[in-house]
């Protein structure tokens, strides 16, 4: 089964770099590394430099940034190079060094191929910068809200609001059967929920990989993450249409008791203060 990483990003070299250095020392690598550009002509050059063989393409730049539609570029690119097994990485993550084997593993094995495979992932923290290789086992210590089966384990999944796409894997047959991620979101947030909603009403499966690790890179954020507050509320909106609830209520609660938005389950308005 031919494996092939997909990542996009704009900016974050620094990240990107060492998401390299991360499969490349995995125990067993990816065939190769789709990377998308999403408007930065510096990307070929990062990978030069880290000594990558990735396969850079190109988008122009947009803003907000078509985080949906990078994805989606950058699946048809793998497929094209013969991608058995698409594993989509965020920038900001470093695969641990069987993060690569234990998807194909999983994905190898009755009752999984047509399902998306969900693997750990530990946030860093500040103190944490710069910490790759061997080291990054020490820090291990995965998100509480997602499962965290034992390696060498699959757990079922059932809950598919737990979908994250900053490390998940999924078979190329299913992944066109999907047809990708709805181009319709555009921005940040959404686009991952409403894709692991046409998962389940696919009737396609969920499943969380033991011991397919990534480790989040430390950067800055806000939370709730008012940088984006307009990206949300429309894709909010774009996600209720498509299939007549809220995501990301979390958010939209946050961004009402601070008054940014009016919000009532019924309706979002922007509102600003």
């Amino acid at each position: 089964m031919k494996v092939i990483a997909v990542t996009v990003v704009s900016g974050r070299h620094d990240h990107l770099a060492a998401q390299v250095r991360g499969l490349q020392n995995s125990t067993v690598e990816p065939a190769e590394h789709v990377v998308v550009s999403m408007g930065d002509n510096d990307i070929a050059d990062v990978l030069a430099r880290s000594g990558s063989r990735a396969v850079c393409v190109e988008m122009p730049a947009e803003n907000p940034l078509p985080l949906a539609r990078a994805r989606n570029i950058g699946a048809a690119a793998a497929v094209e190079r013969g991608a058995e097994l698409l594993v989509f990485l965020d920038v900001d993550c470093i695969p641990g060094p069987e993060l690569i084997e234990r998807y194909h593993c999983a994905a190898t094995t009755l009752g999984n191929r047509r399902a998306l495979l969900c693997g750990p992932v530990t946030y860093l923290k500040d103190a944490d910068v710069g910490t790759e290789g061997a080291a990054l086992a020490l820090l291990t210590a995965p998100h509480p809200a997602r499962p965290n089966p034992p390696v060498g384990t699959v757990e079922f999944g059932e809950n598919f609001d737990l979908f994250w796409s900053l490390s998940f894997a999924i078979d190329s047959a299913a992944w066109s059967e999907l047809g990708g991620f709805c181009e319709a979101y555009t921005g940040y947030g959404g686009e991952d929920t409403d894709f692991a909603a046409t998962a389940e009403a696919s009737g396609i499966g969920l499943r969380w990989v033991g011991g397919a690790h990534a480790y989040h890179q430390f950067h800055p954020v806000s939370d709730p993450p008012v940088e984006h507050i307009d990206d949300i509320v429309l894709n909010a909106r774009t996600f209720f249409h498509r299939w007549g609830r809220w995501p990301m209520i979390g958010w939209l609660d946050a961004f009402a008791a601070r008054g940014l938005v009016e919000f009532d389950g019924a309706g979002i308005r922007r509102t600003g203060t």
